[in-house]
């Protein structure tokens, strides 16, 4: 089985067949996928899909940085407001995006940095979009100087340099269908990096792997990423699932949301056994 760490299943894209979609989601082996926030316009729809498919999903809350504009300190505000109402996965997605509008730059800087802050006082890892801005956002998580902060990078597509400061400051890289495409450029990444810092990821329904590039993603196409990413180990992708399903576990603390008729229960401590 797989956990798909970052897939956007309540957007709009998937309004036409989205039931259909999910039922591809559970026969592709996928039992838990993790839903990102992007800002109030889309959190109804995201918490009716976690509440309608309450034992596949989880959500996360946050600011996603094309999302800051000038109403930032509100959708901020939003955010804070859901944090205090209820356990959450992560806060996330959050970051900067410097490749859309680098119009709200400073804003997309202050705005992660307090997103940071809540994630120390609420003790949750971050997810982080980073687009365009890698090297500035290793510079703020370096600024915000207190190994509490831990999260990982969604869609990661820097270089061998940038994997190893990630990793060295304590995130996990979050690899998606890119790793399949001819020019993706993660081969050097995925064969270096230590494997217990590599999550799976669809980023649905945006950035589909090969062979449905340019097509509508879904995370029913995450076995893809994980047959790539086991040439690349040299291994089955039974033992990449096995072994980025423990590494989602130990990131987003997954104990404090088990229910034993959770399909992806069964992902916890047999997994652990399992890579000793």
């Amino acid at each position: 089985m797989y956990i798909d760490t970052h897939t956007h299943l309540y957007s709009r894209k998937f309004a036409e067949d989205r039931a259909e979609m999910m039922d591809r989601v559970r026969a592709a082996g996928v039992a838990l996928a993790l839903l990102p926030a992007v800002d109030r316009s889309s959190h109804a729809a995201m918490l009716q899909l976690e509440q309608d498919y309450a034992t596949q999903t989880l959500a996360m809350i946050g600011l996603h940085p094309v999302s800051v504009k000038e109403d930032v300190d509100e959708e901020l505000a939003v955010v804070k407001a859901y944090l205090d109402q209820r356990p959450w996965v992560a806060i996330g997605e959050i970051g900067m995006d410097l490749y859309w509008d680098k119009s709200f730059r400073k804003q997309q800087e202050a705005a992660f940095l307090t997103q940071c802050q809540w994630a120390l006082d609420y003790d949750l890892p971050i997810c982080i979009h980073a687009r365009e801005a890698i090297d500035e956002l290793l510079e703020l998580i370096t600024t915000v100087g207190d190994d509490r902060l831990r999260g990982v990078f969604h869609c990661f597509t820097g270089n061998l340099a940038q994997a190893r400061r990630a990793i060295d400051l304590g995130f996990y890289l979050g690899i998606g269908g890119v790793v399949t495409f001819k020019n993706g450029g993660l081969e050097p990444v995925l064969r270096e990096m230590p494997r217990e810092r590599i999550l799976l990821e669809t980023d649905a329904p945006y950035l589909a792997p090969v062979p449905y590039r340019g097509k509508r993603n879904e995370t029913a196409y995450l076995p893809l990423v994980a047959e790539k990413i086991a040439e690349l180990w040299e291994t089955s992708p039974a033992a990449v699932g096995r072994q980025t399903c423990y590494n989602a576990w130990q990131l987003f603390e997954l104990d404090h949301f088990v229910q034993a008729d959770y399909p992806w229960a069964a992902l916890g401590p047999p997994v652990r056994e399992s890579l000793m």
